[in-house]
């Protein structure tokens, strides 16, 4: 029992979570949690078979290149997207191409038809996904809330959730390459994103407002441009 006039742990501690009030922002939470640890899985396993098959360091920066790279050309055009389109069949589109994207690996490897070149192709496929991924996943959270109150603390622990897979992901990484190798990796991180989808399918997303569209894609990326512009201009005259 709580001591007399000493509040509970829920009243003390639970504006902590209180974006889990929300069942959607639950389900998204627990599920995306798994699939980033099985992102991160593949990440290590994914430099670690580059390295050993080729002994290249350029061979390995160029595959974490091309995972990274189009989110530079692409990402404005995602964020254009999930303002235009409906971020949950979004979110459904690029998980499962992600999925696939890493039961294509893990097939590979366990087949042992694996090849540079098909670990670089897949790594552009993978950054192109993740390019869509990162936009839409943050404007998607606006939808899984019900008070937008809450959205700080959701973006808080969408961060904790990060950092955790972030320590989790590596590990079991390198313990399961040391024991079955890295196609496992690439298999597990596959299976992971059954979650999320599974979470997805769950939910129970209200339909936004319809917006009217006057202006085209290519006008709201010009938009967009101009007012980061201005944003950076800003930013620089504070810090001056």
């Amino acid at each position: 029992m709580t001591a007399p006039g000493k509040p509970a742990f829920r009243d003390r501690y639970g504006h902590l979570f209180r974006a889990f009030r929300h069942r959607n922002y639950r389900l998204f939470y627990y599920g995306q949690g798994i699939s980033l640890i099985g992102t991160w899985m593949q990440q290590v396993a994914t430099g670690w078979l580059v390295y050993r098959m080729t002994n290249s360091p350029f061979l390995l920066g160029m595959v974490g290149f091309l995972g990274n790279a189009p989110s530079l050309v692409l990402a404005p055009v995602a964020g254009v997207l999930a303002d235009r389109w409906s971020r949950h069949k979004l979110m459904f589109a690029i998980q499962g191409l992600a999925m696939v994207q890493a039961l294509a690996l893990a097939i590979l490897v366990l087949t042992n038809t694996i090849t540079v070149a098909w670990i670089i192709a897949l790594s552009l496929v993978l950054g192109v996904v993740n390019a869509f991924d990162l936009p839409v996943r943050q404007a998607f959270v606006l939808d899984m809330l019900d008070d937008r109150d809450d959205l700080s603390n959701a973006i808080a622990l969408n961060s904790s959730m990060v950092n955790g897979s972030r320590l989790i992901g590596p590990s079991l990484a390198g313990i399961l390459i040391g024991i079955v190798g890295e196609g496992i990796c690439f298999l597990a991180n596959g299976l992971s994103y059954i979650a999320v989808i599974a979470a997805l399918a769950a939910m129970r997303i209200r339909p936004r407002a319809a917006e009217t569209r006057e202006s085209s894609m290519l006008q709201h990326l010009k938009e967009g441009s101009s007012m980061r512009g201005s944003s950076n201009r800003f930013g620089i005259s504070c810090y001056s």
